[in-house]
């Protein structure tokens, strides 16, 4: 397989404000599915002022601690951030960080009847301590195993009871046993038996069949891996990279996503569809204080523009000056509608 010749975005087809206006008044209407690893994120902060006689390590005085949803429900968070009708399938355990994720969800306006509580499988929690902005340490309290085959069952069963109102789904698997191949499977048939949209964010940490997927949004270190490819060589400009570009076009031909889009960090994305010249678009962040959670911003962004009657380009377009505004911030973040068209020009 062969790309035609790169390109960038042209003038015409970078967006104005009231195109984005017009798209996120049309996401309103319309209901986002999501499904995965949810977490409970835990931010202790602090500050630090001397090194440990115990160890080399920093002393961080704490001053306060905050909670946030994680993985798939931080997804969720950033689709109702957007005003849009979101509900969430995953699984917690019987546990007081599961009770405080759900408080948590039920703030955020996110729909979680489809939440199973499991016996045997914890919450996965995990604690960030962060210094002066910064972040000095994270501890992950979690079980990576496969889910019981019965939970899969059943979270696959409470999602196809929705689906016919919704316009899309989103899958956020974080490696921790809930995505499956059975269920991603029965996901795909689900999506396609009722024409909605079905996008994921793969972790190449456990092996699974990505092939007729709508949306892949890989970052780059993922895509190589995905595409079996070594990253040896790396270039400024994407999209005079062969590397990058073997990788995206053995991901194109073998998993026939409708569309690829490639998060390469301060480089911005690159988009890449079947037959089209893959497009570099440069990333419109002005300061990075944290990237945690930015790619749950992406997928949820350009999957509800989608949803919205947006092009592949206009979507990738927009949740790359979502991300931008998210990195901007201390923590796992969203946008609102406000922040993002404030972010384009008239």
């Amino acid at each position: 397989m062969k790309f035609p010749p790169v390109t960038r975005p042209a003038a015409p087809a970078l967006l104005r404000r009231s195109r984005v206006r017009q798209l996120l008044s049309g996401a309103a209407g319309t209901r986002v599915l999501v499904i995965g690893d949810v977490m409970l994120d835990q931010f202790i902060w602090g500050t630090v002022a001397r090194i440990s006689p115990e160890a080399p390590v920093p002393v961080v005085e704490f001053q306060r601690e905050s909670f946030m949803p994680g993985g798939a429900a931080n997804v969720a968070r950033n689709l109702t951030a957007l005003g849009i009708p979101t509900e969430l399938f995953g699984i917690v355990g019987k546990d007081a960080s599961g009770q405080q994720l759900k408080a948590l969800l039920a703030s955020h306006r996110i729909g979680c009847e489809g939440l199973i509580t499991s016996r045997t499988r914890p919450t996965s929690v995990k604690t960030r301590i962060v210094a002066h902005q910064q972040q000095v340490v994270r501890i992950d309290r979690e079980s990576r195993d496969g889910v019981e085959p019965a939970l899969a069952r059943r979270l696959v069963r409470s999602l196809g009871s929705r689906i016919s109102q919704a316009e899309a789904v989103i899958v956020g698997d974080y490696g921790k046993g809930v995505i499956t191949q059975t269920l991603l499977d029965d996901l795909k048939r689900l999506c396609r038996s009722h024409a909605v949209w079905l996008s994921l964010d793969p972790k190449p940490v456990h092996s699974l069949d990505l092939a007729g997927l709508s949306l892949l949004t890989p970052n780059r270190k993922e895509a190589f891996e995905l595409a079996r490819i070594p990253d040896e060589t790396r270039q400024a400009d994407p999209l005079k990279d062969r590397n990058l570009m073997a990788a995206a076009r053995r991901l194109l031909s073998e998993l026939r996503p409708a569309a690829l889009l490639v998060t390469l960090g301060e480089l911005g994305m690159l988009l890449c569809q079947h037959e089209q010249p893959p497009i570099h678009i440069p990333t419109v962040a002005q300061e990075v204080f944290d990237v945690s959670g930015a790619g749950d911003t992406v997928i949820a962004t350009f999957t509800v523009a989608i949803a919205a009657g947006a092009s592949p380009l206009e979507a990738a377009i927009l949740s790359n000056h979502a991300a931008g505004l998210v990195v901007g911030k201390i923590g796992t973040a969203t946008v609102s509608p406000e922040e993002l068209m404030g972010s384009f020009p008239n």
